[in-house]
């Protein structure tokens, strides 16, 4: 039995060191909102089962545009302390509690699947789990004035990430103990009731956007190093039997035709293709990983949704979509007519310039179930940047 595992990402704070005129979790970060891609980073990690977001009094509407899209539960208002704001989260989920949780920093954006894997691993012999990076510098002791008084060994210092790992229960009993207790972070709250804290590796990547030197280094980092970039191509094939009694949706719009696709979703051959081939530009799986077929929540869904997604993904890894293009393969209906309104959607949906976006049609030459108008099919070719 598979346990649950909530992820609970703490955006309360005011971030008023990175300045602006907004929190720093809501600021963007290359196209996105340092909150949206924390969640979603969170969100393609196997192991977790929900996320859950604790906000500031206040922040509802700023909150709201970040998430807008994400299947995500009703935030939860966080406390005057980042301390009571875990707490609260933690209340939260007491009427349907979770076997584990992880306490991650919004401001922590570059969080890898990797590193919330190890976590997640610990916590199978551990009941509370730390995520380090080793201290490598010369340590210092200084006075109040400013000068040295002692050298510091570094041999037994590290530096604390998130997600720290808990088992649940054991969290929320230390938290409602020492309510009253400042500590920095939550493994410091559970070592007051003497639990053991284990420890895996961190990542350099994985700081904490503070200041605006920070926040330039995210950027840095998701553009690429140096500004140097790596180009990925990939591909995507999708095929599905006619219906009758459905729309055709080809390439996000309806096109008039006398049957449509049959499928679990809409079954829109053309950006089930392309979405497919965005998942393989960033190595995600495939859509139906995603969006599984067995699940009731995609019937009859919209697939610019999955296409939508994907592109999104791609923006978490820092990547950029370049070009894209589908081949749509079929006796009928003729997709000449229709070719410049499925261009500007793609367009749209991938928010790229139309003359980024190709789209031809052929047929199979009566061969096949093609040939014999039995259904249609679509490959997709696309090209996309990610940081080196």
């Amino acid at each position: 039995m598979v346990s649950a595992c909530v992820a609970l990402v703490m955006a309360a704070g005011s971030g008023v060191r990175l300045g602006g005129t907004m929190p720093k979790q809501y600021q963007d970060l290359c196209g996105l909102p340092m909150l949206r891609r924390s969640i979603l980073a969170l969100q393609a990690c196997p192991g977790i089962t929900a996320v859950r977001v604790v906000i500031g009094a206040g922040q509802h509407h700023a909150y709201r545009a970040a998430v807008a899209g994400l299947d995500l539960p009703p935030p939860i208002e966080g406390g005057a302390t980042r301390q009571e704001s875990v707490r609260l989260g933690l209340e939260a989920l007491a009427a349907t509690p979770p076997d584990r949780v992880l306490v991650h920093d919004a401001a922590r954006p570059l969080v890898s699947q990797a590193l919330v894997a190890r976590v997640i691993a610990a916590l199978d012999t551990a009941a509370a789990v730390l995520p380090v990076v080793p201290v490598v510098d010369t340590q210092k002791r200084l006075d109040a004035d400013g000068n040295v008084m002692a050298e510091v060994s570094r041999d037994a210092l590290a530096r604390a990430q998130t997600p720290q790992g808990f088992r649940y229960a054991p969290l929320l009993d230390a938290h409602r103990r020492h309510a009253g207790v400042a500590c920095t972070d939550d493994a410091g709250v559970v070592a007051l009731d003497g639990i053991a804290v284990a420890t895996v590796p961190g990542e350099e990547k994985n700081f904490k956007v503070t200041t605006e030197a920070d926040l330039a280094r995210a950027e840095a980092h998701l553009a690429g190093s140096a500004g140097q970039r790596r180009y990925v191509s990939a591909t995507g094939f999708d095929v599905h039997a006619f219906a009758t009694g459905r729309r055709l949706m080809l390439g996000g719009i309806e096109v008039p035709h006398h049957q449509g696709l049959s499928g679990h979703s809409d079954a829109d051959v053309a950006l089930h293709a392309i979405t497919d081939a965005l998942f393989g530009a960033i190595a995600e799986g495939d859509i139906g990983s995603h969006f599984p077929p067995s699940d009731p929540a995609w019937k009859d869904a919209a697939s610019d949704r999955f296409l939508v997604h994907a592109a999104e993904r791609v923006r978490v890894k820092g990547g950029r979509i370049e070009h894209v293009d589908l081949t749509i393969i079929g006796e009928r209906p003729k997709i000449g007519p229709h070719r410049d309104s499925i261009r500007q959607r793609l367009a749209d949906l991938l928010d790229l310039d139309i003359d980024r976006v190709s789209v031809k049609a052929t047929t199979t030459e009566r061969l096949g179930f093609c040939g014999r108008e039995e259904g249609l099919a679509a490959q997709a070719a696309v090209t996309v940047s990610l940081p080196a």
